[in-house]
């Protein structure tokens, strides 16, 4: 792959401007930078969820997850450019349909929680929904290709099915919300 940082600390961003794939600039407050700040801090979140002890195929699941979303940045940092293709949407839903063909049917709201990687798989979803407003809000100015939205809309679903997962592996179950009696 060769050097491709040579240099961390360029001192271009001194002006409040940032340098995007293609070679342009833009400014650090920009709906396209805000996006890809949403995607790096989900994709950090998912790196606490893997310094957990998680099951073999939820860590291999996990991690590709973190290399798709580094793919997806790619995809927001160069306009124009396609990374995120129908296979990485596949994926998403292969995985959602496996994890959750074992759970048993919601009755009641969930309450994030229970099992510290459950919690952490919750709070995962909670970014990955701010990431995906904060995309939909750009799209509204700029060109955004649709298989970045879904993979974020699919993935917050994935991560929901997940901590559920995660919470019975831990040996216990939903955390559900309860209505106090009026």
């Amino acid at each position: 792959m060769g050097n491709r940082l040579s240099r961390i600390a360029t001192r271009t961003g001194d002006d409040g401007s940032t340098g995007l794939g293609d070679g342009s600039r833009t400014t650090k407050d920009s709906l396209r930078i805000a996006s890809l700040g949403e995607v790096d801090e989900l994709n950090s979140l998912l790196g606490v969820l893997l310094a957990e002890a998680l099951p073999g195929e939820i860590f291999t699941l996990v991690r590709q997850i973190q290399n798709d979303l580094f793919d997806l940045g790619g995809e927001l940092s160069i306009p124009g450019h396609s990374l995120v293709t129908a296979t990485h949407l596949l994926r998403l839903d292969q995985a959602l349909e496996q994890f959750n063909a074992t759970l048993p049917a919601l009755r009641e709201f969930i309450l994030p929680g229970g099992a510290r990687p459950a919690a952490l798989a919750h709070l995962a979803r909670a970014v990955a929904r701010r990431a995906e407003r904060s995309i939909v809000a750009l799209a509204r100015h700029e060109a955004v290709k649709a298989p970045v939205i879904q993979y974020l809309n699919r993935l917050s679903d994935l991560l929901f099915v997940l901590g559920r997962q995660l919470n019975r592996v831990g040996g216990g179950t939903d955390v559900l919300w309860t209505r106090e009696a009026q």
